[in-house]
């Protein structure tokens, strides 16, 4: 009688070992070396404008309140919240934009791809044509909930289905109702000539005009977007082996995907609340982190979300250099450096793929 040979289940696969930075030491020395790039690019944020501001003046203008002068009203007034938008815009950008690739698999996704901008989007037109809102601080709370009805009717109806949310239903789904509310969204701003002119300052994409109202508006929810993100890393790096493997492993797949999409749902909405729809940085930055730190997801979202920052901010600062006395919003300037940059990324296969 032949004699049975027990068959022990083979072990999940490593996660592919990629990027510049290999060890655990390297990375951690990056990750220090870019908080302090993001410092000195807030510096520069604060420093450079239509109207040059010494780094001294700077100083003295945000360690003493009764400093006087119209360069320190400036700083603390204008460019200070500026500067502050900036920095959590980009975080949730950025960190958003690793989840949704990371979650969808699929090298090309981007924040919006939920129907989180469109339903901002189209909340934004609401509050503007029917209740006469016409400020950044108004807009913030209408933006975020336009965002977070779009994300909860895109679930639903990405996860109706036989095999309930995966993640080609939800980018379908995604990208469904997000045609549909840009057609009504340009079918109201066509009719009414107050809207369209109001809209058409916030769809840009700008950090100009944010006061310190937008900044203590959104922060909350940015913070706890973080949060998630950081709680879901983990179970992000088994669903990259796949889902048997790591239903096989004790993730509970649903509580991670959900925790992913409540996460990019608070960074996504937040960071279009304040901003506006800024492309680019979400689909971008993800590559740039990943050809850094390899697909490990723990070190993936903080490269991430700080190399968003640095992208944004960067950006923002050459805007208003270029053009001077006036100044390019963000959104533009992204979209010119962007486009060409994320096309040299996807030429290179190896940064592409996930």
């Amino acid at each position: 009688m032949a004699q049975r040979t027990a068959v022990r289940p083979a072990a999940p696969a490593a996660l592919p070992r990629g990027g510049l930075l290999r060890g655990a030491g390297s990375r951690t020395l990056g990750l220090w070396l870019l908080l302090a790039l993001v410092v000195a690019v807030c510096a520069l944020s604060i420093a450079v404008g239509t109207r040059p501001i010494g780094l001294g003046t700077v100083w003295q203008a945000l360690t003493d309140a009764t400093t006087p002068g119209d360069d320190a009203v400036i700083v603390r007034q204008l460019r200070v919240p500026r500067t502050l938008v900036g920095l959590l815009a980009g975080l949730a950008l950025g960190v958003s934009g690793a989840l949704m690739q990371g979650h969808t698999r699929n090298p090309l996704g981007d924040p919006g791809l939920l129907g989180v901008t469109a339903g901002a989007a189209f909340a934004v037109v609401l509050s503007i044509s029917v209740f006469s809102v016409g400020t950044p601080a108004g807009y913030v709370w209408f933006a975020f909930a336009g965002a977070l009805v779009g994300s909860v009717a895109v679930f639903a109806i990405g996860s109706s289905g036989r095999g309930g949310a995966t993640p080609v239903s939800l980018a379908l789904a995604g990208a469904s109702l997000s045609a549909l509310l840009f057609a009504l969204v340009q079918a109201m701003t066509i009719r009414e000539s107050t809207t369209l002119d109001a809209y058409r300052f916030w769809v840009v994409g700008a950090l100009a005009g944010r006061d310190a109202a937008v900044v203590t508006q959104v922060a909350p929810f940015i913070v706890a977007g973080l949060l998630l993100a950081v709680l879901n890393s983990p179970a992000l790096n088994l669903l990259g082996l796949g889902e048997d493997v790591a239903r096989g492993l004790g993730t509970r797949i649903w509580l991670a995907r959900g925790t992913g999409l409540a996460a990019i749902t608070l960074l996504t909405g937040a960071a279009t609340a304040a901003c506006g729809p800024i492309g680019f940085v979400g689909l971008v930055v993800p590559h740039v982190a990943r050809a850094i730190t390899g697909p490990d997801q723990r070190w993936l979202i903080p490269y991430s979300g700080l190399l968003g920052v640095v992208f944004l901010l960067l950006a923002d600062v050459l805007g208003r250099i270029v053009a001077r006395p006036g100044e390019l919003q963000v959104g533009i300037v992204l979209a010119l450096i962007g486009a060409p940059f994320f096309i040299a990324l996807v030429r290179r296969r190896r940064t592409a793929t996930l």
